[in-house]
């Protein structure tokens, strides 16, 4: 290449977000060599085509892979350079686990004010309570408190809800110890998520309320902190209880409508109520009709698949029950014979996706 093509560390620097010093390091360690030299100054030049290593580079010391571990990435195919990724994040994950199980021993040891106890819950109930609430978390950056799930707990319950105003899925579990008073906090959607594994393999899971977290603990040990977040949760006790008469009640198959929803490839999908069926059609396959008990109205509605798949996948056993009122009204989903998990859907205009309509904050 001729060197009037070449780029100064400094340009180089700026166009791949890396410092000139980095750079200097990453040529003394043999991961990044600079296209030419200049004999008489000492200075680095680079070839544009070097950009795209120097921002893998960059990329793999953010999420701390050591020197060593890059250079393997870098001269290994592309199929074990992803093992050789996914190795590293996943010692990764189990430091950053143990550290968080060394804060809490140092926070306690610190005299960290305990919590209060919320309630005791069978670890594998629990954990199925909130993979399928989690479904409906959102991730909208300007409501950071839709990417948490609402906490409720009572003598007699425990209520997750979760809602990214398309969605709203609400479960309650049956403690088997209760809290001392009712208690109520929107926990972290991520935090929760990271802790889901622990929570499943515990016999018995308590929740002990902080001021600003929730701890779970198994056999007297805290498994995890959970941070709560701050913001008001969207009113979905109103909205539940605002829901209009339901006109019609669909149950069929949990699997065959599952089914009938991925075979079909257009992105807003409509449901058609009549006598004894339900009808599943888009636009790049042809119409599915499932066998269904049908009570009440015909009805048709439109539901973007990624809204209405979900709340289908978590519902609880064989069946599911709709409950439709009109065609712009949330659609209620829940097991045919088990109402303890209930999602709201909400339809879509009838040709395309309608952002508007949302479920009220």
């Amino acid at each position: 290449m001729p060197e009037s093509d070449l780029i100064t560390i400094g340009a180089f620097a700026r166009s791949c977000g890396i410092t000139a010093s980095a750079l200097r390091f990453y040529d003394d360690s043999g991961l990044l060599a600079p296209a030419g030299v200049d004999e008489s100054t000492g200075y680095r030049y680079y070839a544009p085509e070097q950009v795209a290593r120097a921002v893998t580079i960059r990329r793999l010391r953010d999420i701390d892979m050591s020197l060593d571990g890059i250079a393997r990435v870098l001269t290994a195919d592309a199929h074990d350079a992803a093992r050789l990724i996914d190795d590293h994040m996943t010692r990764l994950a189990e430091r950053t686990q143990q550290a968080r199980r060394t804060a809490e021993i140092v926070k306690a040891a610190l005299g960290e004010p305990s919590g209060w106890p919320v309630a005791a819950v069978r670890g594998p109930v629990l954990a199925a309570a909130v993979e399928q609430i989690l479904a409906a978390t959102g991730t909208d950056p300007d409501l950071p408190v839709l990417a948490g799930v609402r906490l409720e707990a009572t003598a007699e319950s425990l209520t997750l809800t979760a809602t990214d105003r398309y969605r709203l899925s609400t479960r309650t579990v049956v403690p088997e110890q209760a809290g001392s008073a009712e208690w109520a906090a929107t926990v972290d959607g991520a935090d929760l998520s990271a802790v889901l594994q622990q929570i499943r393999r515990a016999h018995l899971v308590e929740l002990e309320a902080g001021e600003h977290s929730v701890r779970f603990r198994s056999a007297g040990e805290v498994v995890r902190t959970c941070r709560t977040l701050t913001e008001p949760f969207p009113d979905h006790r109103a909205l539940l209880a605002s829901l209009p008469a339901t006109r019609t009640h669909v149950v069929v198959s949990k699997h065959g409508l599952l089914h009938a929803l991925e075979r079909q490839r257009a992105r807003c999908l409509r449901l058609t109520v009549s006598p004894g069926a339900l009808e599943i059609s888009g636009t790049a396959a042809a119409p599915e009709e499932l066998s269904a008990l049908v009570t009440g109205a015909s009805a048709e509605l439109v539901f973007d698949f990624t809204i209405l798949h979900p709340a289908v996948a978590t519902a609880i056993g064989p069946d599911v029950r709709l409950d439709i009122g009109g065609p712009h009204d949330p659609m209620v989903v829940r097991s045919a014979d088990n109402g303890d998990l209930t999602t709201l859907a909400m339809p879509a205009d009838s040709t395309v996706v309608d952002t508007e309509k949302r479920i009220p904050r």
